[in-house]
Formats: structure tokens, C-alpha cells, sequence
């Protein structure tokens, strides 16, 4: 059962909100929230990397509505976008080795889809268009913590994109006077996570590999370091965004993180630890190390210091809360 996170969520109710990716891991955690708080959610999603079991639960909700279609699609997008108040947009190619991989796709997906759905937002004079912008952005700036008007010199295709995107959104703002907000997120984990893949994150991807006893590979030696934030504090960020009243909070870009970081050694031991009160034998799974991994920053480290004075953002899960609940659902759901 999903656990309502202490948030005054009645100002949410009767909201009509679009969530683009809506089945995909975040996406869906925003659609079950939103619809505990009373609001109605347009769901729009191709499947191509969202999955229809994360809101099949839903589908007969009468404050639910699926369109399935592909943001690529501009008649399809303006057609999400008809009597919608918030337009939440997860929906995006994920991945900085399938962009390496692939740049073209991901170039479609990501710049040609999110113009349609801004466009599609003007049109249907959206009050606030809140999107999923990236850590990646920042690049090979080696300054932590990361501050948002501080960025490097992208290193992948993905990370040109979401760049792109916050240029789009400010210009469309400009243009159009369209109210946009970013949200960086920094490797985000939780429930609902995608553990298989040649893409699949690592949190998720290790914790199946754990219980089904097989040896993880880390990319590297370990000592990389993550920024990584539990999904309640994804989910927190995004109602905040939709609920602030300050004009000062609009228009900008947001860290959407925790403000720590952990190496992939520390993950490793936080898994073993909580993992082996499941299963002792978990304990004495060796992990195994390969290259690094091309287009990947060293060290991920947000400053939240914008998010709180501007938003009111206070993170609810650090690693080791998120660990445990996100544990705790992967156990019920990968060891049956």
C-alpha cells in the first residue's frame, strides 16, 4: 500500500493535472499521490519504457484517464493538454549510455517531444508547466556541491537534451509567458523502479541481483559518488511545485535531491545490510568491478539551499531511510 506522505494535500484535490511518463517509476508514484489527494490525472504514456502494471490499479478510477500516445506526436499532445490546470512532464528517454548509444533517438524523444508538449501547454493556456530536467546537466563542472546557475560542459548526448530543455522552457516563458519550473533530479530511487535492462538504474538493478545471489558490478572502483534521493522526495518537490504561490519560486530550475552523497562501495554495504535481515546469505555476496562507464560524472552532489527558500522543500528519506522501504518493496515483489 502506498504510505500518503505528510503533506497538506487537500489544496491538491479537484486539481486537474497531466502527468507525461505517467506509467514509467516516477510518473506512476505522481499519479498514485496525486489521485490519494483528490485530483484528476491524465496519464499519457507510449510504454516504451513505462509499464501498464504500474497503474493498472487505476484504470478504473473515475479521476483517472490514459492516453496512450507518443509525446512525439504534437495532435496527441494537444490533445492531453485540453482542460488540464499542471502539466507534470517525466516523460523523456532516460539513459546517458543509450543516448551515447543511440543520439538520435534520444534527440527526438527528448527535444522534439518536450517542444510539442510546451507548445501543446501554451495552447491550452496550462497555469504552470513543471518538468524533469537532469543532474546531468552540470557536466564536467568538478565544483560540489552543485548549485543550479553553475553548470560544465555537457558529457552526453542525454545530458544535451535536458539542457536544451531548460533553454526551451525559459524561452518559452519569454515568448510566450508560459510559468515553467525544472526539477534536477539526482539519481532518483524507490518503488515501482525498473530492475531489469541493459539501462536499468543501479539501486534497483543491484538489489534483484542481491536477492537472486549474484555478484553486482560496479562500473569502476567505487569511489564515484552519488547524490541519491528517495522517491517521497520526488514526489514532495513536484506538489510544491504545483501549490507555491511566490512568483519568485516560478521560472526556475531546481536541484531535486537530498544533499548527500554516497560512493557505490557505501550503496553496496547499505544494501548487504539491509537486504541481509531478509537473507543471511546476502552477506557474502562478493561484488565484482569493471571499467568505468563512458559519459559518467565522478561526483554528484546537490545544494538544496534554492529548493528550501524558495519551495519550502524539506527531503523526508535520506539513503538509508529510502534504502530500507524501497527493500521492503522489492523483497515482496522479486523474491515471490
Amino acid at each position: 500500500k502506498l504510505k500518503i506522505l505528510k503533506m497538506n494535500n487537500k489544496k491538491l484535490n479537484g486539481l486537474k493535472i497531466l502527468v507525461t511518463g505517467g506509467a514509467g517509476f516516477i510518473g506512476s508514484n505522481l499519479c498514485d499521490y496525486l489521485i490519494s489527494c483528490g485530483s484528476y490525472i491524465v496519464c499519457f504514456d507510449n510504454f516504451s519504457t513505462g509499464k501498464k502494471e504500474n497503474i493498472e490499479h487505476l484504470i478504473n478510477n473515475k479521476n483517472f484517464k490514459l492516453i496512450e500516445g507518443d509525446i512525439r506526436d504534437l495532435k496527441t499532445c494537444q490533445l492531453a493538454c485540453e482542460n488540464i490546470d499542471y502539466v507534470l512532464h517525466q516523460a523523456a528517454l532516460g539513459s546517458v549510455p543509450r543516448s551515447i548509444k543511440d543520439p538520435i533517438l534520444t534527440n527526438s524523444v527528448n527535444i522534439d517531444g518536450f517542444l510539442n508538449m510546451l507548445i501543446a501547454s501554451k495552447e491550452n493556456k496550462i497555469k504552470r508547466f513543471i518538468y524533469a530536467a537532469s543532474s546531468s546537466t552540470y557536466g564536467d563542472s568538478e565544483i560540489l556541491p552543485k548549485i543550479e546557475n553553475n553548470i560544465g560542459n555537457p558529457l552526453s548526448p542525454y545530458a544535451i537534451t535536458k539542457y536544451v530543455n531548460e533553454l526551451y522552457a525559459g524561452n518559452f516563458k519569454l515568448v510566450y509567458n508560459l510559468d515553467t519550473i525544472g526539477l534536477r533530479y539526482f539519481n532518483v530511487f524507490g518503488r515501482k523502479q525498473d530492475p531489469d535492462g541493459a539501462y536499468a538504474a543501479v539501486i534497483p538493478k543491484f538489489i534483484k541481483q542481491f536477492i537472486k545471489h549474484e555478484s553486482p558490478v560496479i562500473n569502476g572502483d567505487g569511489t564515484y559518488s552519488r547524490d541519491f534521493t528517495y522517491i517521497d522526495n520526488v514526489i514532495q518537490m513536484n506538489v510544491k511545485c504545483i501549490l507555491s504561490k511566490k512568483e519568485t519560486s516560478l521560472n526556475q530550475i531546481y536541484n531535486t535531491a537530498v544533499g548527500e552523497r554516497t560512493t557505490l562501495n557505501e550503496l553496496v554495504g547499505l544494501l548487504k545490510l539491509y537486504l541481509s535481515k531478509y537473507d543471511t546469505k546476502i552477506n557474502d555476496i562478493e561484488v565484482k568491478y569493471g571499467s568505468f562507464r563512458e559519459g559518467d560524472i565522478p561526483h554528484s552532489l546537490a545544494s538544496i539551499d534554492k529548493a528550501k527558500n524558495l519551495l519550502d522543500y524539506n527531503p523526508t528519506h535520506n539513503i538509508k531511510k529510502g534504502l530500507e522501504e524501497s527493500i521492503d518493496w522489492y523483497y515482496k515483489n522479486l523474491s515471490n
